[in-house]
């Protein structure tokens, strides 16, 4: 993939809602790396409306730095709204969306540039061996959690995206046509917005190659335990949406400007 100087080679996109204590490092370790690549790049702060100093630290970031952008929004719309939001404020060639907690280290995107530089619309992160060798969580979530996310993944696999045994983990991908495509029209605002870009990639004919995650679990997570039901609730309307062509249509831009 050629680089163009006006447009960053890749945009990495960080939804945060009140990450206050963790920003500063996060963005930190994610400067530093693409401060050492050879590519252009830009990274792009979604705010969920936070009410603490999450803003506050970022300006700080940003302040004698370069290639730094965020959107200010004041209210929390969830992570699904947040990541759309930013995708489509994002200018790079290549856009990944990326977790404010860090669990998946951005080195990840070593193994990820070959792949688009071979033709590859979409490329994810996994942390299930069932997916790709090599996958795993060097800290690994509380038992309940992985086994209501692995109960869930079945329901999910049934229902909208077979195949794919880690549809959460948050560190994907996507060329810039392939995420002007599917975030343009998707609906979910929610914890289940994974799923349904997932299933849209494949919608729409975009090629998804998925490489092994080394990922780190983080205690302060913002999801709680009724958002794997709320969750499944969406995976059920992505698949009404994919029957009744719901997706077809174009979606109404005006809500996520940049």
């Amino acid at each position: 993939m050629e680089t163009n100087q006006s447009i960053p080679y890749v945009s990495v996109i960080i939804p945060a809602y009140n990450e206050e204590r963790r920003i500063t490092t996060t963005l930190l370790s994610i400067y530093e790396y693409l401060s050492r690549q050879s590519c252009s790049w830009e990274i792009v702060v979604a705010l969920d409306g936070p009410s603490d100093g999450t803003l506050d630290r970022v300006q700080e970031f940003a302040l004698s730095r370069q290639n730094i952008r965020w959107i200010e929004r004041t209210e929390n719309r969830g992570k699904g709204y947040t990541v759309r939001e930013g995708m489509l404020a994002a200018k790079g060639q290549v856009r990944l969306f990326t977790d404010a907690d860090n669990s998946t280290d951005m080195s990840h995107f070593d193994q990820m540039r070959p792949l688009f530089d071979q033709g590859q619309d979409v490329v994810i992160c996994s942390r299930d061996e069932k997916d790709v060798p090599g996958a795993g969580q060097a800290v690994p979530q509380p038992y309940l959690k992985r086994l209501l996310g692995n109960s869930g993944n079945l329901f999910i696999q049934f229902v909208a995206v077979p195949g794919i045994w880690d549809t959460q983990c948050g560190f994907k991908a996507f060329t810039a046509e392939a995420a002007e495509q599917i975030f343009s029209v998707a609906r979910i605002d929610g914890w289940g917005f994974d799923i349904e870009a997932l299933a849209l990639a494949r919608q729409f004919g975009f090629s998804t190659v998925i490489i092994p995650a080394r990922w780190i679990d983080h205690a302060e997570t913002h999801v709680r335990f009724w958002n794997y039901g709320t969750t499944l609730v969406e995976t059920l309307k992505i698949r009404y949406y994919l029957l009744t062509g719901a997706y077809d249509v174009q979606a109404d831009r005006s809500e996520v400007k940049s």
